[in-house]
């Protein structure tokens, strides 16, 4: 495994991580017993980081990342994220009573003295713009409550608007072969400024496995059925906001990327990592097989030049036109 520096936090974490909302919920049908064997597989390769939130299954990936990581504190970062148990533009939910309690809600599952990296997960641009949020952060960091915290954004305003302040110390961003525009300024700024990138949906909610196909349904509590036009919550997060029709369409067309690869999948986690901005990606999984079809990103040939430009101009061409949400 290797091991990337988070920005200037000192943290060096797996360069492939995971993210638990899948085994949280909202993902269709999961397993317990098998979340927990997916984490230990995980950690036994060498994954140092895993990403939660309070509301992944109402704090239920927290609670299992406590199980796993049991006896491990020392040497497994956690981070998780809080804002969404409320109204995300009302200001009283970032109050420091506020943001307190959500954090030490996460702090009582996660069974840990410290979160090592608190994220405010996608809030309102216009709280982020007030910044009085990252004030209440710094307390909460003064108190030995939280080690670090950071940002996970949905377009790259938010995202430039969150380097403005100092303290701030990783972003999580959708970045993948459907989502290129944070390439443009603001990965290369927040690298200049120390901060520390993860990557969330890098597999496109899946499209980049190329196992779809357009008659594919979805469970019924499955996000990539019930949020595909942003009737939950942002469409960008669910098939990088491009609609699963035409989301398998050019994820067909990019297909030629596994040649000579382990998979497209693993390809297209290579072409993130390819980025030495990046930190690390952070692709859900719901068993154990998923886990190490992710991890094999570690070992795929990576990228010529060539083909980056191919890959680059296939976004500009066929994809960017068809991107809803903010971005």
């Amino acid at each position: 495994m290797i091991y990337r520096e988070l920005g200037n936090t000192g943290m060096k974490i797996s360069e492939v991580s995971f993210g638990t909302w899948a085994i949280g919920g909202s993902w269709g049908k999961t397993s317990d017993m098998e979340a927990l064997r997916s984490l230990e597989y995980a950690m036994e390769q060498g994954v140092n980081f895993f990403d939660t939130a309070d509301v992944y299954g109402d704090g239920h990936s927290e609670q299992l990342l406590a199980k796993a990581t049991k006896g491990k504190e020392d040497q497994i970062y956690i981070a998780t994220k809080f804002c969404r148990q409320g109204d995300i533009a009302d200001p009283a939910n970032y109050s420091y009573e506020q943001v307190s309690a959500y954090c030490e809600d996460s702090l009582r599952r996660l069974d840990r003295e410290a979160i090592d990296l608190f994220q405010i997960h996608c809030p309102a641009t216009e709280i982020l713009k007030d910044g009085h949020v990252f004030e209440v952060l710094d307390r909460l960091k003064e108190q030995g409550k939280i080690r670090h915290y950071g940002v996970s954004v949905e377009s790259v305003e938010e995202g430039l608007i969150c380097l403005k302040y100092p303290n701030m110390k990783s972003l999580q961003i959708i970045f993948n072969m459907f989502r290129q525009k944070p390439l443009e300024q603001l990965i290369p700024e927040a690298y200049q400024n120390g901060v520390g990138l993860l990557v969330r949906l890098p597999l496109a909610s899946g499209l980049l496995t190329g196992k779809f196909t357009a008659d594919y349904t979805f469970e019924a509590d499955d996000h990539r059925r019930f949020n595909e036009n942003g009737e939950a919550f942002n469409v960008g997060e669910t098939f990088a906001g491009l609609g699963f029709k035409k989301g398998v369409e050019l994820a067909d067309q990019l297909r030629w990327i596994g040649e000579g690869r382990p998979s497209m999948a693993s390809a297209a986690l290579r072409w993130i990592l390819d980025h030495k901005e990046i930190t690390s990606i952070i692709p859900g999984f719901k068993n154990v097989q998923q886990v190490k079809d992710n991890l094999t990103a570690r070992e795929t040939q990576s990228f010529s030049e060539e083909e980056h430009q191919k890959i680059q101009q296939f976004y500009q061409e066929k994809v960017v036109d068809y991107i809803r949400g903010p971005y």
